[in-house]
């Protein structure tokens, strides 16, 4: 096992590995779409220059309208799982000795914050589904 060494360079040589495996990651990626552009066939044709749209020719425009207030559903359903998520580690933290009124007030910060984000969509009629 190697001995950890003291100062500003054993901290960066931590961090050389770090940075050797991001470098080889993105020269594998770069390799990887590098072969894939030699490699593949090019002949364009008419039939694949279209909007394939599950094997349905294209009729009309390509453009089309999606409701917003999905989007609002799935941020705030992301919103409620990440509560959830700390809502869990807090509980079992909670009965630790030390922690019970330091976590008690940090939760109700966090849940304070996020009752904060549901009234406000409340009251913009978000949570109305018409």
């Amino acid at each position: 096992m190697r001995e950890p060494t003291v100062g500003a360079a054993g901290y960066f040589d931590t961090y050389s590995v770090v940075g050797l495996l991001a470098v080889v990651g993105v020269l594998f990626v770069a390799v990887a779409f590098g072969a894939g552009r030699l490699l593949r066939p090019v002949v364009p044709t008419p039939e694949k220059l279209l909007t394939y749209e599950c094997g349905v020719d294209p009729v009309g425009e390509g453009w089309a309208h999606t409701q917003v207030r999905y989007y609002v559903y799935a941020f705030l359903y992301v919103i409620f799982a990440v509560d959830s998520i700390f809502l869990f580690p807090w509980a079992t933290v909670f009965a630790a000795p030390g922690y019970g009124a330091t976590t008690l007030v940090e939760m109700f910060v966090f849940l304070g914050f996020l009752a904060v984000g549901l009234l406000y969509a409340y009251k913009k009629g978000v949570l109305a589904w018409t």
